[in-house]
């Protein structure tokens, strides 16, 4: 009885396992809080890239067209086509034309001096349409959100782009969920542009390149430089 007792004090005295069960206990805590922290990160990570992005879209929009320096210049649907295939690889990361979307709008002023969008292409298998307006419509106040519109110079253009965006968690949807991330970004056109007719041509009308059509839910396939 006397040696069982013994046995119990040096059992109750012994602190050897304690850092061990004391880790057991706060290591769920631990992984839960650095699972998160990484999980915040990478929700920053997209919004910044979708900002990127956007700007990357409308910058590029604004630049594309020929190199006539005796005319305004053209663009061309394959020159769009092109402009949107950069901007996939851009985004390689976000898988963005698989899970958003991307609506580029060319706002310009017409015969009646009003702001309208002259043309309208977009890409991208999420459901989106432009907040603001679609190909022909009239905007009053330019495009953008309320008192915070831009507007177009007469015989000039804007390239408005807006992009929504479903987020892919990097870890689990339980932190955040899956929110739709959205900006808008303008740029106004570099040089004199050609905003005559539809606004964008083809090179060869007999072999027309295909069009961004905004009825279209479509990715861009997968390219691989």
């Amino acid at each position: 009885m006397i040696s069982k007792l013994q046995n119990f004090r040096q059992l109750w005295r012994n602190k050897s396992g304690i850092a061990a069960v004391e880790f057991a206990i706060s290591l769920p805590f631990l992984l839960g809080a650095g699972l998160g922290g990484a999980e915040t990160a990478n929700l920053a990570m997209a919004h910044l890239k979708v900002g990127q992005l956007a700007m990357h879209l409308a910058d590029n929009a604004s630049r594309i067209g020929d190199t006539s320096v005796l005319l305004n210049r053209k663009i061309y649907e394959n020159e769009i086509n092109d402009l949107i295939l950069g901007s996939s690889l851009h985004s390689k990361g976000l898988n963005f034309y698989e899970h958003g979307r991307a609506v580029i709008s060319s706002l310009e002023v017409d015969g009646l001096g009003r702001q309208y969008i002259h043309w309208q292409r977009c890409k991208g298998k999420k459901i989106f349409v432009s907040e603001y307006g679609n190909q022909g419509s009239i905007l009053p106040n330019g495009m953008g959100p309320a008192g915070e519109e831009v507007q177009a110079p007469t015989g000039e253009a804007v390239i408005f782009v807006e992009l929504s965006y479903v987020y892919q968690p990097l870890i689990s949807d339980k932190f955040f969920g899956t929110p739709t991330l959205k900006t808008a970004e303008s740029f106004t056109v570099r040089t004199n542009r050609d905003v005559s007719g539809a606004g964008i041509f083809q090179r060869v009308p007999a072999n027309p390149d295909p069009v961004s059509d905004c009825a279209v839910y479509s990715g861009v396939p997968d390219v691989t430089l």
